[in-house]
């Protein structure tokens, strides 16, 4: 059974600074699966990635694009599948789950035979007003040890 950590986030300007503090542990390679209904805060997350690595253009949703690169400490790859159809084979995805930046997918569950097998989930909801409930999964040791090495003021649970 796979441990999940979980945060209550007080809207939008703390999931930027929550996610901005989390961006100090990745590595080149690291894959970040997002999860969470239209609204849950998915674009809000990896704004505040960007930030933490020192990416200074505007980061907003890809969703008619799919890809947007961004340069920083580390490239990010900001993805949005939402409305990818049958033929994900043909994208060349790979170079960038596998490539040497952060790939972040939003709404990475619907090509779920084409993710990496070790990745870190993040799943948004919406909470109570304007808060956000952020859950972490990890898949694989070196996610596993990010999540044990995040140290979030915020935190409200294992």
């Amino acid at each position: 059974m796979t441990k999940e950590y979980r945060w209550v986030l007080q809207g939008e300007e703390e999931t930027r600074s929550f996610a901005e503090q989390f961006a100090a542990l990745l590595q080149p390679g690291d894959f970040l699966a997002l999860e969470g209904t239209l609204g849950a805060g998915k674009t809000t997350f990896t704004q505040g990635l960007a930030r933490g690595l020192g990416i200074k253009k505007v980061v907003n949703s890809p969703t008619f694009t799919l890809i947007k690169e961004y340069a920083g400490r580390l490239p990010l790859y900001h993805m949005d599948v939402y409305r990818v159809e049958d033929d994900v084979a043909s994208l060349g995805l790979d170079e960038y789950f596998f490539g040497e930046g952060v790939c972040v997918v939003e709404w990475a569950s619907l090509i779920e035979p084409y993710l990496p097998d070790e990745r870190l989930t993040i799943t948004l909801a919406r909470g109570e007003g304007e808060s956000r409930i952020c859950q972490f999964e990890p898949l694989g040791e070196r996610y596993i040890e990010k999540c044990e090495r995040f140290d979030y003021n915020a935190r409200t649970g294992d």
